[in-house]
């Protein structure tokens, strides 16, 4: 509820623009060791991307299509620790899409140091059933910028972390 009262004052966006969103470390943040738990990151990810789906007008769109997005993989890398009532701000940007999926960039700031980027896969459903294909993506958001360029060793990644099968497998016996 607060995002979405934040959103309308922090002023639109455009989908391809970087969604700043500042954050304070609270104490349900923290972990044992007493800095923000590794969960509670893919969490403020999750805020993030909706704060730029919001401000850019995306998220209507995406909703009065019946579609919703979900997350297929991530990765994460910590710099330094964020602390107790620590401020900090996450930077959301759209990296690029292939022929299935769109890919983000999510970077936890404080001020300019980085103290953690976390990269996104991500695919539109709809309610309907089925996956939102590339060409009705694209129309949706009027074309997709020629500069988006989605880095080689994303593509790579995707690849690597390809689940087969949703059926676990048993082993030989």
């Amino acid at each position: 509820m607060l995002l979405w009262l934040r959103s309308r004052r922090a002023g639109a966006l455009a989908l391809w623009d970087v969604a700043v969103t500042r954050f304070r470390v609270v104490p349900t943040d923290l972990d044992p060791l007493g800095h923000m738990t590794n969960g509670r990151y893919l969490t403020i990810m999750d805020v993030g991307r909706i704060d730029l789906m919001v401000r850019s007008g995306f998220w209507a769109k995406m909703k009065a299509q019946g579609w919703y997005p979900v997350v297929a993989g991530q990765t994460i890398t910590y710099k330094k620790s964020l602390q107790p009532w620590q401020v900090f701000e996450i930077r959301t940007r759209v990296l690029g899409f292939d022929e299935r999926w769109a890919y983000l960039e999510q970077t936890f700031c404080v001020g300019d140091a980085v103290y953690a980027r976390a990269f996104v896969r991500t695919r539109f459903l709809k309610k309907s059933g089925g996956s939102v294909e590339h060409d009705e993506l694209e129309k949706v958001v009027g074309g997709f910028p020629a500069d988006l360029q989605v880095p080689e060793w994303l593509l790579e990644w995707t690849a690597a972390t390809h689940i087969a099968s949703t059926k676990q497998s048993r082993p030989s016996q």
